[in-house]
């Protein structure tokens, strides 16, 4: 391998990763000439270090929790702490709260976008098993950058809606099961380091504004968004401003507010399902409320024998009761949709 320039793997998963995170790496050997980034979707509370521990028993590799402002050595694993998004800038990896994408903290997307956009042909990105599609647009700016593409074959994939959505959409190199990922990698690694790369502006100019907002904690101003792509009429479902398009020459759409939540299309889509839903609650729980004070109300008219008052009151709780009804209704369909629709998305 060239001198200093490293080769990095970095993988993504979700639901069922660690199981393959634990065969995958127990088949390497303790000398990969390349360093290894790993995202799983964590819960904010689950350990990073009891998942590296347990890593740790079933491979040669050293298995570590990713630290801010470290740099990155061969042979080394690197896991993203749980609740915080991890990349790379230049030979260092960065480990930031910043805003989620694709509703994700750590996201997939963020680590595969970095490592495209500093290392370009010497990347390799790898998706494993997992649901929904985060992980997709990172893919593609592995592939367009020049980097190496792999995913685990669906059919051996305990989740397999994550690989196949990277596989719908990226012209990716490689589709293989587990049992032969290793050997692959392995191969792959051992071939010469990119002296020269060329990554796409476009990929560089987004990495460049989520690495400022993450690692800042400050909005994407709305000049920067204006030069990278064009306003929508849509708003971020996670903070309700204003969306921007992201121009680029791949083919996935993603989307960015100012306050630097990112989106592909598919998870802008349930997150504004989600965030429907949250509202359509909202207002059945105001209804409920409402209908309980014009009952109280008509009890009390009722006891001090305002019978005409009662009266109305009666008719209005009747009536609060039909739109809570179909409120109701509306609620368990929509439930119902999205759970087929992130079935689909995996």
């Amino acid at each position: 391998m060239t001198e200093n320039i490293p080769k990095i793997i970095v993988i993504g998963t979700s639901a069922g990763g660690m199981q393959a995170l634990t065969t995958l790496l127990s088949r390497l050997p303790e000398k990969l000439p390349a360093s290894i980034l790993i995202v799983q979707h964590l819960s904010p509370d689950s350990s990073a270090t009891f998942l590296v521990d347990r890593l740790n028993k079933h491979t040669r590799l050293v298995c570590k929790v990713a630290e801010h402002g470290l740099g990155f050595e061969p042979g080394t694993v690197y896991f993203s702490p749980a609740d915080m998004h991890l990349l790379v800038s230049g030979n260092k990896m960065l480990v930031v709260k910043g805003p989620r994408e694709n509703q994700f903290r750590p996201s997939i997307d963020p680590l595969f976008r970095s490592a495209a956009a500093y290392h370009g042909g010497n990347a390799a990105g790898i998706i494993l098993t997992g649901f929904m599609s985060d992980g997709v647009i990172g893919m593609e700016c592995i592939k367009r950058s020049g980097g190496i593409t792999i995913v685990q074959h669906p059919d051996d994939a305990e989740f397999p809606a994550l690989p196949e959505n990277v596989l719908r959409k990226v012209d990716l190199d490689y589709v293989v099961p587990l049992s032969e990922m290793s050997t692959l990698l392995e191969e792959l690694m051992q071939r010469p380091a990119q002296q020269s790369l060329t990554i796409p502006a476009d990929i560089r100019q987004e990495a460049l504004i989520a690495e400022r907002v993450m690692s800042n904690s400050t909005q994407t101003s709305i000049e920067d968004l204006e030069k990278a792509g064009t306003r929508t009429a849509y708003s971020c479902p996670d903070c309700g401003g204003g969306l921007w398009e992201l121009s680029q020459e791949g083919t996935i759409k993603r989307f960015r507010c100012h306050s630097g939540h990112a989106f592909s299309q598919d998870s802008l889509l349930l997150g504004m399902s989600n965030s429907l839903e949250e509202t359509l609650w909202v207002a059945l729980r105001t209804l409920e409320e409402r209908r309980n004070i014009l009952l109280n109300m008509f009890q009390d008219e009722t006891i001090k024998g305002n019978h005409r008052w009662a009266n109305m009151q009666e008719e209005r709780v009747e009536e609060m009761k039909v739109h809570i009804e179909r409120l109701r209704e509306l609620l368990s369909k929509s439930s119902a949709a999205d759970g087929e629709h992130i079935g689909e998305l995996g």
